[in-house]
């Protein structure tokens, strides 16, 4: 039988089928339709609320991981020719530690959080309940296709029922996660869609309890499509991540340290330094050990090296070689070859000003800006807006201090990078970079509803009365001679 037609071109959407092989299929917004009805009934029956269906469908994504590595390194390696390494350690690893970890203390997180109580409810219960907002959208992004649809899903798995969509530009990472979480999860309460990034706003407008976006490109629009249906948001959109070294440190150890972070996925992360902060006595030993670190990490010719990643596609390829064509001047690398995407290169001499000071990079190219001390580097990422990570290698503790307190942004590492966006007690999120958190707890708390809770009896009516009408002079002294006890006793004196 044949489909009816669209209403509405603009409402189309693609979904993935299935079937093993089968390719991308557009179909209609109707059926998006269809699966948010589905999570919405299944939500409202009741079947994610119980402690053991959560920790049933957690563990299979455990069991998904173990038993689906190869194919998850496959698929990886054909969207961005990731290593094994770098999809086991960045992709794999990342969520199965999510996952048990959610395993461990879920218990722990559904219980009711009492709170303090005064005199009044000093016999009473007053307590928070996390409560589930019923069924989240949560969309990834290319840059990890795998960590940035399942460490989400993880918190929204303790919690709610949830839709994913994964990017299209990773087409291959996209099918295997529509493939697999069907024969997974439940499949009243967990789907998987392709949304096309134009149709993102139409989808968000069906109106979520909850939508989770890691994309600074289309974050805005993803925001007001929201707004309009009065849908809470978390936003996860990255920004120019500075990095300061000083001229006090170990210069070898941070040349690995930022190399390493800098070149692995081909430099397409989120968390990754955007550019270097360093005084001018250290840069050209800095760029120097840089050229090393790349010589041993992928040999002489990057791009034979099996370790070296590849861009996601040639738009954002084309970007960055455009961005880079028209800033500073090459120290390292330079070779760009359009049909391989490959770009790795280290830029000196930028200024301020450059096109690749003015938006992320998402690419192997890392720009070096010189600054006179560490009170100019301060002032200089006060400058621009607030970024994702701020990094800061110094062997002087009051250096990384200042970085830290003294400058805002969603995280902070010293003499490291990254790996404070891979710990599971820490909350992943940005400031001006976005709004909101996830990682462990914090994943729960996102996808969850505190709910103030008192359950009161019907004792000490004889205290409580004075509150009634008619309103007497006398109550109403007796009350506030209550409340300046209150205030020396936090709380325990109120008369409510």
């Amino acid at each position: 039988m044949s489909r009816p037609p669209s209403p509405s071109p603009a409402r189309w959407f693609q979904a993935l089928r299935t079937r093993l092989g089968e390719p991308c299929l557009k179909t209609y917004g109707l059926e998006c339709v269809e699966l948010l009805r589905r999570a919405r009934v299944a939500f409202q029956a009741g079947r994610t609320l119980k402690e053991n269906f959560r920790l049933a469908q957690l563990e299979a994504v455990v069991r998904m991981l173990e038993e689906h590595e190869c194919d998850f390194v496959d698929a990886l390696g054909r969207d961005l020719h990731k290593p094994r390494f770098e999809t086991v350690v960045s992709e794999l690893i990342l969520v199965k530690n999510e996952a048990l970890h959610a395993i461990n203390n879920l218990k722990k997180w559904m219980q009711p959080h009492p709170v303090e109580r005064n005199l009044s409810t000093s016999l009473d219960e007053c307590v928070v309940i996390s409560e589930p907002l019923g069924v989240v959208f949560i969309m990834g992004t290319w840059c990890s296709p795998v960590q940035m649809c399942l460490v989400p899903l993880v918190g929204a798995i303790a919690a709610n029922c949830a839709i994913i969509g994964p990017s299209e530009c990773t087409a291959h990472t996209s099918d295997l996660l529509h493939r697999l979480i069907p024969f997974y999860l439940d499949n009243e309460c967990f789907h998987v869609i392709l949304a096309g990034t134009n149709d993102l706003p139409e989808v968000v407008e069906l109106k979520f309890d909850h939508v989770l976006f890691s994309n600074r490109e289309d974050g805005s629009r993803i925001a007001q499509a929201a707004a309009r249906t009065l849908t809470p948001v978390t936003l996860i959109l990255g920004g120019k991540n500075p990095c300061y070294v000083d001229q006090h440190c170990d210069i070898n150890t941070a040349a690995q340290r930022i190399a390493w972070a800098c070149f692995q996925n081909a430099g397409q992360s989120l968390v990754a330094p955007d550019y270097i902060l360093c005084h001018a006595d250290v840069k050209a030993r800095l760029v120097q050990a840089l050229k090393c670190c790349l010589m041993q990490f992928y040999g002489s010719d990057p791009k034979e090296s099996r370790s070296f990643g590849r861009m996601v596609n040639l738009e954002i390829f084309n970007r960055t070689r455009d961005m880079l064509w028209r800033s500073g001047k090459v120290a390292v690398g330079g070779q760009v070859i359009e049909a391989e995407k490959y770009i790795p290169t280290i830029l000196t001499e930028v200024s301020e000003s450059d096109p690749i000071m003015q938006q992320e990079v998402f690419g192997p190219v890392l720009p070096f800006l010189t600054v006179d001390s560490v009170d100019d580097a301060i002032t200089f990422i006060n400058k621009q807006e607030k970024p994702l990570c701020v990094y800061a290698f110094s062997s002087n503790s009051k250096v990384t201090t200042r970085l830290m307190s003294e400058t805002s942004s969603g995280s902070f590492c010293s003499n490291d990078c990254i790996l404070q966006s891979m710990m599971v007690a820490l909350p992943f999120g940005g400031v001006a970079s976005g709004m909101g958190s996830f990682h462990g707890r914090y994943s729960f708390d996102t996808f969850s509803h505190r709910k103030s809770c008192l359950l009161r009896g019907t004792r000490f009516e004889c205290v409580t009365y004075l509150r009634y009408p008619p309103y007497e002079d006398r109550n109403l002294s007796l009350m506030a001679w209550a409340s300046t006890l209150s205030q020396k006793s936090q709380g325990w004196c109120q008369i409510l």
